[in-house]
């Protein structure tokens, strides 16, 4: 697991890489980025498999907040996945469990 950041020239924003690696996905053959900068749609932000098996997806994301994020495995593998590099993590009561959080 991976979060990259790269902060933009010229405007409040920030481009953020999400990485998953093959053995953190297991058999999944789909894995989705889900939270907060899309309204927790668990469609919305497909992740690219890679050659070697892993995961990437990058999204632009307004600098001076946190948000909220966890990954969905599906087809293959299911169930939720926290990044285990996360900036930091909140309880989440509605699941149950932490949410990861990027800090930009």
């Amino acid at each position: 697991m991976a979060l990259t950041k790269q902060f933009l020239k010229g405007r409040p924003a920030c481009k953020v890489k999400f990485r998953l690696e093959a053995d953190e996905v297991g058999q999944a053959t789909e894995v989705y980025l889900v939270g907060e900068f899309n309204d927790w749609d668990e469609r919305a932000t497909p992740m690219r498999r890679l050659k070697d098996g892993g995961f990437t997806a990058e999204v632009e994301l307004e600098t001076g907040r946190e948000y909220r994020f966890r990954y969905l495995l599906a087809g293959g593998a299911s169930g939720w996945l926290n990044d285990g590099r996360a900036d930091s993590y909140e309880y989440c009561p509605f699941a149950g469990t932490d949410n990861s959080l990027v800090s930009v």
